[in-house]
């Protein structure tokens, strides 16, 4: 089934009034993190710069910014949908402050860290190295796949904690999200088919998720030059039939497995050289494990 994609570009704020209340399965979120100013600063490169993402990421008011978006998205959310806000301590503390007051059931916060972040320049604090990301619903009954969860993560129990790797941006977009998150996001908060909304597209990566998996999408971004950027890539999408993530899974226990039965093989064939001294000098050992 071909997926329903609708990108609109202009202030969410704004768009998110013309859609319809209880109609969306899933949300994901990554608003403004408030970064950007004459004060803030970066690394770049190595070398420390001034933060400036853009003027959509300089908010004066963050707590009535936030609590005007998230009253929209709760609107047109199904009281059995989820809603998945990324952020980090510069926002992520009126996220949360806000699900509490707007009566949300929080499920998770969850806590992606990267291991490969940047290093921390200034000598006065640690590195940062993590994003949160606030997982809530209307109710207690929402939807949540767990044992796809389970299947991706090789059977076990996924936590709270994710340890996914910064990836090389694909866009010039400076916060774009790695696809890895979001297929993860996306896989265990929808189903095929259901509605998924990103308020914040940027330079598009939900809609692409979204659509590579049978979900439909409406995607709102301000910044023109970033709407045209998501709009291309979400069309070069194909669909897909098979969850990659799932055949990638396996070919990693598959390899894992292997190496275990080679390093079971050869302790015991070591351990039967030490036994026949002999053995060292007149045999050769010659392994294969099929795949």
């Amino acid at each position: 089934m071909v997926s329903k994609i609708d990108l609109r570009q202009g202030d969410c704020l704004e768009i998110l009034k013309k859609i319809p209340d209880n109609s969306v399965n899933m949300i994901f979120a990554d608003p403004p993190y408030n970064l950007s100013g004459k004060r803030n600063v970066t690394c770049k490169n190595g070398k420390k710069v001034k933060c400036n993402k853009g003027e959509w990421d300089v908010i004066e008011d963050l707590d009535n910014f936030n609590l005007k978006w998230l009253k929209e998205c709760i609107r047109v959310l199904k009281e059995d949908g989820t809603i998945w806000i990324s952020g980090t301590l510069h926002n992520h503390p009126s996220i949360g402050f806000l699900l509490k007051k707007l009566g949300l059931w929080i499920i998770n916060d969850i806590v992606w860290f990267k291991p490969n972040a940047p290093p921390q320049l200034q000598p006065n604090r640690f590195a940062p190295s993590t994003e949160l990301i606030w997982l809530a619903s209307k109710s207690k009954k929402y939807f949540f796949n767990y044992n796809l969860a389970k299947q991706i993560n090789n059977g076990k129990q996924m936590r709270n904690l994710w340890n996914l790797s910064a990836t090389r941006h694909l866009t010039e977009h400076p916060t774009e999200k790695p696809e890895k998150l979001l297929e993860r996001i996306i896989l265990i908060g929808s189903n095929k088919d259901d509605l998924i909304l990103d308020p914040f597209m940027g330079s598009g990566t939900t809609g692409v998720l979204a659509k590579r998996y049978g979900r439909n999408f409406i995607g709102i971004e301000i910044n023109k030059k970033y709407f045209d950027i998501a709009s291309k890539r979400i069309k070069d999408t194909l669909i897909e039939t098979k969850l990659s993530i799932l055949q990638d899974k396996k070919v990693l226990i598959l390899e894992q497995e292997q190496i275990f039965l080679q390093k079971k093989i050869s302790r015991i064939i070591y351990s039967d050289v030490d036994l026949n001294p002999s053995l060292k000098e007149n045999s050769k050992v010659s392994l294969s494990v099929d795949k």
